[in-house]
């Protein structure tokens, strides 16, 4: 029965079923990532190799902005190491997180870029490295290879889905069960495998903005579950001991 009920709750969100899944990450380095993004997928290898060779290997140090929102979109960037933070504000100055990106997901606005501006601010929330093209050439590039035009379109209808599928779990959903789902979701996307254990770098302020919900509520969760032992705390960092604690959590009703 409780393999069962893992198995369940793994595949609800789209974890590996796996007896290793409380500490599983797969090892991928640099252009790696690149080459697993869904911004390739389907493009035979010759092809990818003719778009990759035309972006540029670029570095932003941790905390730096790499756009904010209203800037022109001059480049296209491919993450492949670190993790960014995209963020909106609100009319009263707060402001929201939109989404984490991880290694091999486009950073910001994509389609028809020589003409758009972007409606978000990205930071770097670790050193990151990426591919990047400016955005002439990337347009040139899907207009020459109509399968990168494709993905870049997929992986726009993507951050839809997940944007509502947010907006549905706030509506309707506990703040513990939100909380907890949103912290397996960010584990294989911009985990990192530290002595054992999975860390977010995020802080519990961009946790609450994540999930809708003030610092307060997320903190006495967090220091409750860290109780339990399903993970510890540190500055900026959440460092998850039990995946499977979190999922059985984010089952509450």
């Amino acid at each position: 029965m409780a393999n069962a009920q893992t198995a369940s709750l793994t595949a609800r969100l789209q974890l590996p079923q796996n007896n290793d899944l409380e500490m599983k990450v797969v090892a991928r380095q640099g252009n790696q990532y690149a080459e697993l993004s869904q911004l390739f997928a389907g493009i035979p290898r010759a092809d990818y190799a003719i778009i990759v060779s035309a972006a540029h290997p670029t570095k932003f140090p941790r905390r730096q902005t790499i756009f904010f929102a209203g800037d022109a979109i001059k480049d296209i960037v491919l993450l492949t190491e670190g993790s960014v933070k995209i963020t909106q504000l609100g009319e009263n100055g707060s402001a929201v997180i939109l989404r984490l990106e991880g290694p091999g997901e486009i950073v910001g606005s994509l389609g028809s870029a020589q003409r758009g501006r972007h409606s978000s601010t990205a930071e770097a929330l670790l050193p990151c490295r990426a591919l990047v093209w400016n955005a002439p050439t990337f347009d040139a590039l899907s207009q020459r290879f109509p399968l990168l035009q494709r993905n870049t379109m997929r992986i726009m209808a993507k951050r839809l889905q997940v944007l509502e599928g947010r907006f549905r779990e706030i509506s309707t959903e506990r703040v513990a069960p939100r909380l907890a789902r949103e912290l397996v979701r960010l584990l294989p996307q911009v985990g990192r495998r530290v002595d054992g254990a999975m860390e977010i770098n995020l802080s519990r302020e961009e946790l609450a903005q994540m999930t809708a919900t003030t610092l307060f509520t997320v903190s006495r969760l967090l220091s409750s579950w860290e109780k339990q032992g399903i993970l510890s705390l540190r500055r900026e960092v959440v460092v998850v001991r039990s995946p499977l604690g979190l999922l059985g959590i984010s089952e509450l009703k």
